[in-house]
């Protein structure tokens, strides 16, 4: 069964432990920067965790010249090659919710990459504001609601 990482703001308490629990998979230790998932505090102290929404045509794939990024049609994950990779940071730049970074000591992307099919950050969830979950037409229709709403607010500039 497919699934998908869905984000419930309103439930984040910005403990961090998605960010500490992904960099600990991912790079092996606890460090917020190497995190693939990142939690933005607003100005009205509102956290809501952000990661890569897994774009149906993915802006960061689009203009990557050495195909290092793809999206991958079985599993819908927008996967990264390393080996491809020339450091180049356009996608960085092309993501429109800011949703990649990239560690210059590792001269590495970070992305999400659901870990594989059991993302920590929703397993280290302590309150449910991530969670991995079926893909039935209310999680997909909530999915998508919140991706609409964060793409109204980064594209009216609410985020620098």
């Amino acid at each position: 069964m497919e699934k998908v990482l869905l984000l419930q703001p309103e439930r984040c308490i910005d403990c961090h432990s998605c960010e500490l629990a992904c960099s600990l998979k991912h790079g092996g230790v606890f460090s917020r920067t190497l995190s693939r998932i990142a939690v933005f505090e607003t100005p009205l102290r509102f956290s809501v965790p952000l990661t890569c929404l897994q774009c149906d045509d993915p802006a960061c794939a689009a203009v990557c010249v050495v195909n290092a990024l793809t999206k991958n049609q079985e599993t819908g994950v927008v996967e990264y090659d390393q080996k491809k990779c020339i450091g180049c940071r356009m996608c960085v730049s092309a993501c429109p919710f800011g949703n990649i970074t990239y560690d210059r000591s590792s001269s590495t992307v970070l992305k999400c990459d659901l870990c594989g099919g059991e993302p920590e950050c929703a397993l280290f969830c302590p309150t449910d504001a991530i969670q991995w979950v079926p893909a039935n037409q209310d999680t997909r229709a909530r999915k998508e609601m919140m991706t609409r709403r964060f793409e109204t607010v980064f594209s009216e500039g609410g985020a620098s």
